[in-house]
């Protein structure tokens, strides 16, 4: 495999390309791989302060293999969410790389997230906890957590 490098970009700072193949990884994951229908294209992305961290190879234009997308909630708490990493590419620590990325663009403020229910014990390695009982979504149990600060 080759290195993988880092990227991080707002919805307007990426090229129709680019954003094309992180909406289409994102698609081949959550929709395709994990059997859901859903609107996988909820207007978030748009948002001015949505951040888009991915991993690909060190290539031009390569396909990225590893994406998570950050948000920021009204009341200033950010989201990170739709964690996915390409299956061929699964294994290799990526979606750690891409946590740890986003937490240092968090820095001290209150994170939240919604784990599928087998990946809890994953977000907690980052400082998430449970804050709420499991809930289906799509037919796929999650668990909300939280990664709290008081400053």
């Amino acid at each position: 495999m080759h290195a993988m490098i880092l990227r991080i970009a707002t919805t307007v700072e990426l090229d129709a390309p680019m954003l094309y193949r992180l909406l289409r990884l994102r698609a081949d994951v959550f929709v395709v791989e994990q059997h859901c229908a859903y609107p996988e294209l909820d207007g978030r992305d748009l948002e001015p302060q949505t951040r888009h961290l991915w991993l690909a190879p060190d290539a031009f234009g390569s396909e990225p293999v590893s994406y998570l997308r950050l948000l920021t909630e009204p009341d200033g708490t950010a989201r990170i969410g739709r964690v996915c990493t390409a299956p061929g590419a699964r294994g290799q620590g990526l979606s750690g790389r891409l946590m740890a990325a986003a937490l240092d663009l968090i820095g001290a403020r209150t994170s939240v997230l919604d784990a599928q229910t087998p990946l809890v014990p994953f977000y907690k390695r980052y400082g998430y906890t449970e804050s709420g009982p499991e809930f289906l979504e799509d037919g796929i149990a999650h668990v909300p957590m939280v990664r709290a600060y008081d400053q």
